[in-house]
């Protein structure tokens, strides 16, 4: 695969992967299923699948995607993710990540336990090879952070209408089982979508501004590339019934044109009280 291609799969997987869960009041319950479509300078190159459920004393996250189209032909691959946690005085709290990224030629699994923000214990399997230009990762880096896929989950706080600027006053630290890096977003805009099933009404754009702390290899273009940019977007629309924010949109500018994550399907429910408790 070309590396400006997996730069613009990498970068939108990462980012994608990677929002705020912020203390908010007492939750309400919801839950979203959520198709996405992954182009690079209008091609499309993956498509992925999302679902979420947000209950008043716990969460899930789950998503799959893969290669398709052009890309499909080039590198056969694909991914699934998936996190668990408590919701604790309306802050999310997580306590469970697992990622598995296959490939022709590999396939590689992470898993992470966490516990009060800090990571308890993760493990890379195969255990990937030492690389000497990595920056370390030290324990005080495992300490106050989120894992990528409860990270997606951006909550926000007070009782006015979630979708504002207040969404985009938000900085975080990310642990990804490999790189610890921040995410900061800026209020832009809002916008209207209408996806082709679901969702209809109004996002908050918002800026992204990428930090790598530790994990990473600083010459790798990758890296730079992300950490200069100042021109990255994420739309983020709500899941009914909550106070819970997610990407509805991620645009990401890349040497072959622009990298783009957009939602097609973004059904979204509240659930009523009864019904959830029933469930859990």
């Amino acid at each position: 695969m070309p590396a400006s291609v997996r730069l613009a799969a990498g970068a939108s997987l990462s980012i994608f992967a990677a929002m705020l869960a912020m203390t908010a009041p007492a939750a309400a319950q919801g839950k979203l299923e959520a198709r996405y479509d992954v182009t690079l300078a209008g091609i499309l190159v993956g498509t992925g699948d999302w679902a979420v459920d947000i209950l008043d004393d716990q969460y899930s996250a789950a998503a799959s995607g893969g290669a398709t189209g052009l890309l499909k032909v080039f590198a056969h691959g694909g991914g699934t993710g998936s996190s668990q946690g408590r919701i604790v005085n309306g802050a999310l709290v997580p306590a469970t990540y697992t990622a598995t990224i296959s490939s022709s030629k590999k396939s590689e699994t992470i898993r992470m336990s966490l516990a009060g923000g800090n990571v308890k214990d993760f493990v890379i399997e195969p255990t990937p090879p030492v690389d000497a230009k990595r920056i370390p990762v030290t324990d005080a880096h495992k300490r106050g952070v989120f894992d990528p896929m409860s990270a997606t989950l951006l909550r926000v706080p007070g009782t006015a209408d979630p979708l504002g600027p207040d969404a985009c006053h938000a900085s975080t630290g990310i642990f990804d089982g490999r790189m610890r890096y921040d995410l900061r977003l800026d209020f832009k805009r809002m916008e209207t979508v209408k996806s082709e099933k679901g969702y209809h009404g109004p996002v908050v754009v918002c800026a992204i501004y990428f930090s790598p702390i530790a994990g990473y290899v600083p010459d790798r273009f990758a890296i730079k590339y992300l950490a200069a940019r100042r021109d990255m977007e994420i739309w983020l629309a709500p899941i009914a019934g909550t106070r819970v924010l997610v990407p509805y949109r991620l645009t990401i500018p890349t040497p072959l044109g622009t990298g783009k994550l957009e939602a097609t399907q973004f059904i979204t429910t509240a659930i009523p009280p009864k019904t959830a408790s029933k469930t859990q």
